[in-house]
């Protein structure tokens, strides 16, 4: 949720009884949660609509290398859980599959940073300024570069 926050995330959706497990350890230390809808399905693929690129991020043969993927305007990104796999069904209904290309694999919390992170950085609207660290940085930070 963290992740999602930053990167201003429409939606999060999620399976399974990880996140209703987790959630009683209030990792949530921003409230994103309270800002952006956190939905459980059963059904990725009816939950996303129609006009929306399903892209998965995924270890999988043949996949795209991040760095050489063009992020669709409108997309619903899927990653794969950290101890198993998306299915077959998933990848084949994708728009877009694609990987970081790391040695070993990440964590979920990783890799969802790094293709968001990505996602901004090859995007036209970056906001880059000292009035956007302020709002974003932890309070007790007040480090500046002095001239």
């Amino acid at each position: 949720m963290r992740a999602a926050g930053c990167y201003q995330a429409n939606k999060v959706l999620y399976t399974g009884q990880r996140y209703a497990n987790a959630a009683k350890f209030a990792t949530d230390t921003k409230n994103i949660s309270a800002k952006i809808p956190l939905v459980a399905t059963d059904d990725f693929l009816a939950s996303v609509p129609e006009n929306m690129s399903i892209v998965c991020v995924e270890l999988v043969e043949g996949a795209t290398p991040l760095p050489q993927f063009t992020h669709p305007d409108n997309a619903c990104y899927i990653f794969g859980p950290e101890d198993g796999t998306l299915s077959q069904e998933l990848i084949d209904d994708a728009h877009h599959v694609v990987y970081v290309p790391t040695i070993g694999c990440m964590n979920l919390a990783a890799s969802v940073n790094v293709l968001l992170y990505d996602r901004l950085a090859k995007s036209a609207g970056v906001i880059a300024s000292d009035e956007l660290i302020r709002q974003s940085r932890d309070t007790n930070n007040k480090v500046k570069i002095s001239q």
